[in-house]
């Protein structure tokens, strides 16, 4: 996995990345109530806002880490926005996409880095 400074993880599968936000993302947000996610098949540029999260505490947009298009969304969260709570970092994951620049994945943290960075 690796990680951006906007507390997003991204995982790297075949020729696609699927992106979330990690458990310390989730647990400033607090009680997630609302997601919505782009349109699969819409091609985004790195810094995109592309995700909207609403919370008990505060509205976010998540950017897009890289430029690509989104092949898949997790339509399971439009339903259950709360899994985003419970499992940040695994079947809360937001959408994939095929990456336009494989170069643009150097740019990130792994966990040990991003644990630093969190503190």
């Amino acid at each position: 996995m690796k990680f951006t400074e906007e507390h997003e993880w991204l995982r790297e599968e075949g020729d696609e990345v699927v992106v979330g936000i990690t458990t310390h993302a989730a647990e400033q947000l607090g009680d997630v109530v609302f997601i919505e996610l782009p349109e699969e098949g819409t091609t985004v540029s790195k810094d995109d806002e592309i995700v909207v999260i609403e919370s008990v505490k505060a509205a976010s947009d998540i950017l897009a880490p890289v430029d690509g298009e989104i092949t898949e969304v997790n339509s399971a969260l439009t339903d259950n926005p709360a899994m985003v709570n419970d499992d940040p970092q695994g079947e809360a994951w937001f959408f994939k996409m095929k990456v336009s620049d494989a170069s643009q994945m150097d740019e990130f943290m792994d966990e040990a880095g991003y644990q630093k960075f969190i503190g």
